[in-house]
């Protein structure tokens, strides 16, 4: 089956009215960053946050993604660009469904978060660049992915022998390696608080 035999089915109800139910906005809170870099750390604080301010949100998470809906995609640039795509996808729908979605993928290549930024619309976008140099998430090396990358066990690794692009202009840019983890929530909440609007 083509996409032309493919027809759109119309709802009686909105995301609008859910949003309305919900009593604020839907929109996606993007955490870019290489591994390590602590965008996890910071996306479960957030929704702890949020979670406390009787906001409706989901986490998508790097790791728990690829361990289901993209399981059967690789590390090469194809399949980070598909396994991108279906993020995007699936943000835009759970937005639809009056969430606050929160997601934490390395996302290295631009094209492929402004990709998401189309699909889910400027408007419900938020970009967090969770910056942190290759040198400081090396030492940290939580999961081991470093060392195995240098050994040459894992191939094509953001930082080391596959490119990070990092955004031109995020919505809101935070450095691990120089700031305390407060202050970078402080300046995360900043931004997701003037999103964040009660809808009438």
């Amino acid at each position: 089956m083509t996409q032309k035999h493919i027809v759109p089915q119309h709802y009686e109800i909105s995301r609008r009215d859910r949003n309305h139910l919900n009593g604020h906005r839907s929109f996606v809170v993007w955490f870019t960053g290489l591994s390590g870099s602590g965008k996890s750390t910071l996306a479960n604080l957030v929704e702890k946050y949020l979670l406390e301010s009787e906001v409706h949100t989901y986490l998508l998470d790097g790791d728990n993604v690829r361990h289901g809906l993209c399981s059967d995609l690789d590390f090469s640039s194809e399949g980070r660009t598909e396994n991108i795509r279906r993020i995007g996808e699936v943000a835009n729908l759970m937005v639809d469904a009056g969430l606050v979605v929160l997601t934490a993928f390395v996302s290295p290549f631009r094209e492929d978060r402004e990709r998401v930024r189309r699909t889910v619309g400027s408007e419900n976008y938020v970009e967090v660049f969770v910056d942190c140099p290759v040198e400081e998430c090396e030492k940290r090396d939580v999961k081991g992915l470093y060392k195995k990358a240098r050994e040459g066990v894992i191939k094509d690794f953001t930082g080391i022998s596959s490119p990070f692009e990092p955004p031109v202009s995020p919505d809101v840019h935070v450095h691990t390696d120089k700031e305390p983890i407060e202050e970078s929530l402080k300046k995360i909440k900043a931004v997701i608080a003037q999103k964040l609007e009660i809808v009438a």
